[in-house]
This record gives structure tokens, sequence and C-alpha cells, in this order.
């Protein structure tokens, strides 16, 4: 049963994103080609680098460096955009970039994931990644929901009350997608938090810094600075966590997903409360 809910549940938010989209919303950001390029290349390539020199420097055990590679390839996650617009962030910027990497999700995903078994699998893990099955599940959970939901919005299918209905329904699914890996994984994850979550923090505030830090070489207001540092951070932890349970059957793949989900809603807030400061002082 596990291994079909995931999946439902995993395309009901992605559904949600789309829902919340509207295709003018791109055309002010596809004006400047700069941002979405420097967005792409720091989640689809700098974030499964800098992934891969955490797990060598911090030397973790295959299954945990699967694990957080399996993290890192994932697209950014659903609630990028609303973390941003809290934050005082482009939101169309974030919702943009949000939407491009999980319509890549079902070509790059396979490719890191299947790399990283390569790399740091062991003999041990016994997993193994079908691509084509990955490619074409991701596909249908991703790509498939997402312009579903672009339809729906375009055509107005769902009024305001039951799109806001959808919205928190999504919000609560990820709720629970985490809880349930949580506490099935407690053991796992209470015998290796200090240096999974490490890895993960580490991780999380590295690649949030490197969008802000690119969005700063590149010119970039503020608002699309914060962004990119949220869109980088924030991932699709719900996405990880399918991928290890259903597609890998191997559930123990998904604890830094589990605890990544936990330490980026914490750092964010931060982020949010910082630039609330900062407006408040201007």
């Amino acid at each position: 049963m596990t291994r079909t809910l995931l999946p439902l549940g995993l395309a009901f938010i992605m559904f949600s994103l789309g829902l919340g989209l509207k295709v003018g919303d791109f055309r002010q950001v596809l004006r400047r080609p700069g941002a979405i390029a420097i967005g792409l290349l720091a989640q689809m390539l700098l974030l499964p680098l800098t992934a891969a020199a955490i797990a060598l420097w911090l030397e973790l055990p295959g299954e945990w460096a699967v694990g957080l590679m399996i993290l890192a390839a994932c697209p950014g996650g659903v609630t990028a955009g609303i973390v941003t617009r809290l934050a005082l962030g482009e939101t169309a910027l974030s919702i943009s970039l949000t939407v491009l990497t999980s319509l890549l999700a079902f070509v790059s995903v396979p490719l890191i994931v299947g790399a990283s078994l390569s790399y740091f699998g062991t003999e041990a893990m016994e997993v193994s990644l079908p691509l084509g099955q990955t490619a074409g599940g991701l596909l249908l959970v991703t790509l498939l929901p997402v312009t579903l939901g672009l339809w729906s919005s375009e055509r107005g299918v769902f009024a305001g009350h039951a799109q806001g209905l959808i919205h928190r329904g999504a919000t609560w699914v990820f709720v629970l997608i985490v809880l349930f890996t949580f506490f099935d994984q407690w053991s796992a994850i209470s015998d290796h938090f200090a240096q999974v979550g490490l890895a993960s923090l580490l991780l999380n505030l590295i690649t949030m810094g490197s969008g802000a830090v690119l969005g700063g070489l590149l010119g970039l207001p503020a608002a699309s600075r914060v962004a990119l540092a949220m869109e980088c951070g924030i991932q699709n932890s719900a996405l990880g966590i399918t991928l290890a349970v259903t597609v890998l059957a191997a559930p123990q793949l998904a604890v830094p997903s589990v605890i990544y989900a936990l330490l980026m809603n914490a750092t964010a807030f931060g982020v949010i409360g910082y630039r609330r400061l900062l407006t408040k002082a201007d």
C-alpha cells in the first residue's frame, strides 16, 4: 500500500504546484534568462557536486551517501515559492525554477542517482536503479501532474476556495509523507542523526549560500538572490523519500531526505526572520 500511496501523494503535491501557476507568470522572468540560467546551474549541477563533496569529506557510509545524492538530485520543493514570498523574495523566479527543474527531473534524477549508486553503492546495499522505470515513474508523478495543474489553472477549473483547499491539502500530504518516513525510519535516524544531520545541514547552508552568491555575481537585486537561495535550499524531499521507498525499495536511503526536510524549514524561517528585520530597519 505504501508503494502506491507515496507516488499518489507526490503526484497530488505536483498537481497543486501547477494549479498555482499561470502562463503569464513566466513572462517577466523569461525576460531575464540569466537568472534562470544561474538558477538551473546551481540546482542541476552545483547541488549534486556539493552533495558528493560533502559525502566524500565526511566519509559517509554508502547508503547515507547515496541517500544524500538522491536528495540533491531532486528538483526544488513545492514550498519554495511560499517561503520565498514570506522572505520578501521574487516568487515568480522561484516558481519558474521549481517548475523547470521538476520538468527536467525525469531525465536528471535517473542519471544522477544511477551514477551515485555506481560510485557510492556497496555490494551489501543490493540496490539497483531501473532507469526506464524510474524515468517513466517520474514522468507520471512530476511532469504530467504539473502540466495538468497548469491547464486546470488556465481553464479556471477550480474556484478560489477549492484551489486554496487543494494547496492546503498538498501541504498536509507533504507533512504526512515526512512524518510517516520519520517514524518508520526512527531507529536509523536516531542512530545516525549526528553524521547524516551534519551532512544535510551543510548541504542546505552551502547551497543556499551558493544561490545567493551566484545571484550577486550576476548583479541581481536582493529579492532575486533570496529566490535563488530558497530554490537551492528547499528541496523536494517528498520525491527523495518516494524514490527511496518505492523505486529503489530501500527505505533506509530516505533518511537524509527526512532529516533534510526538518532542517531546511528551520533555516528557511531563519532567512524569513532576517529579511523581515532588514525591511523594518529600512
